[in-house]
């Protein structure tokens, strides 16, 4: 299936593309001035799990190989561009969690993460002409504060099932902060982009303004 297009690029001969879906992403991009278009990726992220079979990978190590295998996909039809591969997997100790299927299981996982500390994995990347240029996760560590079954149903209702879009059933730039306690690490890579790095290495690689 070929990558839908959404915005057209406007840095002629420094095209750079989103390999992603995620508005929270783009707006990110946007707010910060960079000039992009976007692509999704046609990635089927259980394959790719599935086909590392027993090799133990680390869910901050998956989050990487699944934010390269993105931009790869968007980057064989657009090989002269920069393309941007993201990904973000969370691990509860040593257990890699997935996004829940449905409300249910948001509210699971909600009462699995109640009072307790969870790793976000934001892993990001540039490619060209399907080579990594560079890649690089970012850590961040996610305090829950003790939650009742009363409140995570009443969560869920208002925050909709949009909450369904993320690992943990929750985004910060909405009523799931009310579920954290504290957050130890890079805001902006929380939200799934590690944005100060992206910003140093789209100016290294002379694509936006020094």
């Amino acid at each position: 299936m070929t990558p839908n297009t959404e915005e057209k690029p406007d840095r002629q001969g420094k095209e750079i593309i989103l390999a992603s879906g995620s508005p929270y992403r783009a707006q990110l991009m946007r707010n910060a001035g960079l000039e992009f278009s976007v692509m999704r990726p046609d990635v089927d992220e259980r394959l790719i799990e599935d086909s590392l079979g027993d090799s133990e990978i680390s869910s901050a190590d998956l989050a990487e190989v699944l934010a390269i295998s993105k931009a790869r996909s968007v980057s064989e039809s657009k090989p002269h561009a920069v393309v941007i591969g993201c990904d973000q997997t969370l691990n509860l100790g040593d257990e890699t969690l997935h996004k829940p299927a449905n409300m249910d299981e948001a509210a699971r996982r909600l009462l699995q993460l109640s009072g307790r500390t969870h790793d976000l994995n934001s892993a990001i990347c540039l490619l060209r002409q399907g080579e990594t240029l560079w890649s690089h996760v970012s850590i961040c560590h996610i305090t829950f504060r003790k939650l009742d079954p009363g409140y995570v149903g009443r969560y869920l209702a208002l925050a909709g099932d949009r909450v369904l879009s993320t690992v943990g059933a929750y985004h910060v730039e909405g009523p799931g902060i009310q579920l954290i306690e504290r957050i130890e690490g890079d805001f902006f890579s929380v939200m799934g982009l590690p944005l100060f790095p992206l910003l140093e290495k789209l100016r290294e690689n002379n694509l936006i303004d020094h």
